[in-house]
């Protein structure tokens, strides 16, 4: 039975959880209802128009950007979930429990800021020598990547049993064929949760892409593009393109969240 103090408690929580969405979510809301202002004012109403997206899809340079998004966010994607997966299981397969300094090494690239990780990136690679692109900007985003998938997929290994990849073994499958046929089908859905989720991030981000970019628009990605019309203010072209890119994000984590909590009830 709940006492009034817990019944007061709960409803000033959730005041606090309506209050924080609010703030949150309003903005986002009021950006998205600008990018059909049918006139270029930011702060006055003019009637309903898609005009917008049409100017949108009319101009090169976000046609561009959004091409290279899409090449670095699918390669470094693949390469993420590739090697995530693959770190996930070594880590969970050794049947004893990660120490804490092995913990903080694989968070580290969520935890510390973009800004740090991206002076690190630049200055190894300038240190290699190394021409910077869109080439560049991929192995970057598998870089911050990696942890991400590994965390996701590493959820899915909690319950995982070990005991029927040694049965597969016993029965004469090979390792290959016991991967293939035993552990990935089980563990697909956080596999699929964390490349979700990797692509997501590999499209929202700015800051590593914006220092290990090249010089020119063949490695100018869509965050980069927005960066760079936004400094001579925002109109409603701006406010469709955010709207798109907010829309996409939003349904790969939906997504993402609703394919890992279902493998985890699983």
């Amino acid at each position: 039975m709940k006492t009034p103090q817990k019944t007061i408690g709960m409803r000033l929580l959730g005041g606090h959880l309506w209050v924080v969405y609010t703030f949150l979510y309003i903005p986002i809301l009021v950006l998205m209802g600008l990018s059909f202002n049918d006139i270029g004012m930011p702060t006055a109403w003019g009637g309903f128009s898609t005009k917008w997206y049409g100017v949108l899809l009319e101009n090169d340079a976000v046609l561009n950007a959004a091409k290279n998004t899409l090449i670095v966010a699918t390669v470094s994607t693949f390469l993420a979930t590739l090697v995530g997966t693959m770190l996930a299981i070594g880590i969970e397969s050794r049947g004893r429990k990660t120490s804490s300094a092995l913990e903080a090494l694989l968070f580290a690239p969520m935890i510390i800021p973009d800004i740090v990780l991206a002076i690190a990136l630049l200055s190894f690679f300038t240190l290699l020598d190394f021409t910077l692109g869109l080439h560049s900007i991929i192995l970057s985003h598998v870089v911050f990547n990696i942890a991400f998938v590994s965390a996701v997929v590493r959820t899915r290994l909690k319950n995982f049993d070990f005991s029927i990849l040694e049965a597969s073994i016993d029965l004469g499958a090979s390792e290959f064929t016991t991967f293939r046929r035993v552990t990935l089908p089980v563990i697909f859905p956080g596999v699929l949760a964390g490349g979700l989720l990797a692509f997501t991030l590999s499209v929202d981000e700015f800051i590593i892409a914006f220092f290990t970019a090249g010089a020119g628009s063949s490695s100018t990605t869509l965050p980069m593009q927005i960066y760079s019309m936004i400094r001579f203010g925002v109109t409603p072209e701006i406010n469709a393109m955010a709207t798109i890119v907010m829309l996409v994000s939003f349904t790969l984590v939906f997504i993402s969240q609703r394919i890992n909590k279902g493998s985890s009830v699983s």
